[in-house]
């Protein structure tokens, strides 16, 4: 099956996109207003794109036709915010946090969740969150229909105790992290497996055949 993306609505083009592209991570957007107002939002159309520099980037829609989201609109009036990410522990607080409040509303204290400060942000992280990275706005492209995919710059990376060994090798397993399917669908990590890299003697020498983790 074919589908000419010209010729396929907005809303068939998300449902092949969000349930083909899986699982994928959850920001949920820890930001303030001018006035220091606090808003949390979760959005699975994000990841992170480089480590120098150390680049993350968020797809972010408008509220309706006319008005931008608050995340969006917090960023630009202060050009930072952090990017919490969602272990099974904070999955139904997370959900909490795409109501689609009000302006204004709290959404952190409405789902349960503890501001915490940030050390070179003014947004606070998520103490709950098993992991928080403070971002500064780098760019931000605007498109039709208000899309704005926003591109941040981590400043600092804050990782629960215990998670990370003085290798900086990270337990996947450990951070028990929630990946976002289509509709209302979510998966953990539960059957990790490694194939290891195939250098060009690897494949030369036929060892494909001994390593695949899919052979019985």
């Amino acid at each position: 099956m074919i589908y000419d993306f010209a010729a396929t609505a907005p809303a068939d083009r998300y449902k092949l996109l969000a349930g083909c592209v899986v699982p994928r991570p959850i920001a949920l957007v820890s930001t303030t207003d001018g006035k220091g107002a606090l808003n949390a939002a979760p959005y699975s159309f994000f990841n992170v794109m480089s480590h120098e520099p150390a680049l993350l980037v968020l797809g972010i829609d408008q509220r309706r036709t006319d008005v931008s989201k608050d995340t969006v609109a917090n960023i630009r009036a202060t050009n930072d915010f952090v990017v919490n990410l969602v272990d099974t522990g904070i999955a139904e607080a997370m959900n909490v946090c795409a109501i689609d409040f009000d302006a204004g509303v709290d959404e952190l204290r409405e789902a349960g969740l503890t501001p915490a400060a940030s050390t070179q942000v003014r947004a606070p992280r998520i103490a709950e969150a098993p992991v928080a990275m403070e971002c500064r706005l780098m760019d931000e492209l605007r498109y039709r229909n208000g899309r704005s995919i926003v591109v941040g710059e981590i400043l600092a990376f804050h990782v629960r105790d215990g998670i990370v060994d003085e290798r900086f090798h990270v337990d996947t397993l450990a951070l028990d992290l929630v990946g976002r399917l289509a509709g209302g669908g979510y998966c953990r990590i539960a059957e990790p497996f490694s194939i290891p890299r195939l250098s060009p003697a690897d494949w030369a020498a036929g060892k494909r055949a001994r390593i695949s983790p899919f052979r019985g």
